[in-house]
Formats: C-alpha cells, structure tokens, sequence
C-alpha cells in the first residue's frame, strides 16, 4: 500500500479543551499555533503514524493574565518546556469509531493516554482537495503532568479542577 501523508487545516482545526473554574463552571481555552505529520495507509486512518505539537505560548482562554498564568511556572512553566507533544501508538478502528493512544508529554513530564476519536470520513472541498475530519476528545487530570497550582476557595472546593476536558475538531489536508 501506498502511504498518503496529511497535514492540519488550521482554519478549519482547534486544539480546545474547558476546566472548571470555581468547581461550578467551564474555562474554554485553546492553543492557536501547532503542527502534525500523519501519515497513513492509502486513505484508511487505522494504524496512523501521527505526531503533534502545539506552542505553549500560544494558549488563549481570552483572558491575558490567566494566559500568563498558564505559561508560568504554576502550570505550563512555558520557559523551559515549550511544547506540548503527542505521538500515537495507535489508532484503532471501534465499531463505526476510533480510539486514539498514545504518549502525550507536557511539562518535561510523558504520560499513556486513550482518547476517544470520532472518524468524519472523506471529502474533495471545491478546489479538489481531500480532506479528513476527526474529532478527539476525553480527559486527561493536569496533576499527572506535574500542573499542580490551585488555590483554596472560602465556601470550600478549589479554584481549578484537575480534570481537563479535551475537545480537538481536525480537519485534514491530503498532501
């Protein structure tokens, strides 16, 4: 079989994932810069080699002094650790969706994961390109990555939860 190589449509993609905030409600965030080299098997995504990473720096939340905070050394610690990395071991194809492992490293700190991936299918878009689309999402606890910062409330809890929903829409580009 041939190999088919594909890259990220960054105005169609977003690498976004929420947190709670004060124990009852979501913070959206995002990162704006990132790259991926996926290659597959003709068209079939089973088996995909994929490697990601996405700029620390460029996280979002809309807020400036919480984007701050993340790359700081509380959390991210953007100045010695750059980059997030994903690179899968596996892409396995369940039912009439995928299953995504791999080993995701934040923080100089690489962690397993299995992520939930939802296959979109093939499509030619109007100048004759194919695309791909994917949908990853799951959750991963920040504290298994050493992003251990929080800070007690009053009424009891803490400011920031330790689960981190992912939610990543792809849409891929065959080169």
């Amino acid at each position: 079989m041939a190999t088919t190589n594909w890259t990220i449509d960054p105005t169609h993609s977003e690498i976004g994932f929420k947190v709670k905030h004060m124990m009852f409600t979501n913070v959206s965030g995002k990162f704006n810069e990132y790259e991926a080299s996926i290659a597959t098997e003709d068209d079939n995504f089973e088996n995909a080699n994929i490697e990601f990473s996405a700029n620390i720096d460029s996280i979002s939340t809309n807020n400036t002094d919480r984007d701050n905070h993340l790359k700081s050394g509380d959390f991210f610690d953007a100045e010695n650790f750059p980059k997030l990395t994903f690179k899968a071991t596996s892409l396995t194809k369940k039912g009439e969706d995928y299953e995504i492992a791999g080993d995701l490293s934040l923080r100089g700190v690489t962690k397993s994961v299995t992520l939930p991936a939802e296959f979109s299918g093939l499509m030619k878009d109007p100048w004759g390109n194919t695309k791909a689309g994917l949908n990853i999402s799951g959750k991963i606890n920040r504290k298994d990555w050493g992003l251990n910062w929080n800070s007690a409330l009053e009424t009891g809890g803490v400011l920031v939860g330790e689960d981190v929903k992912l939610n990543i829409e792809l849409q891929l580009v065959k080169l």
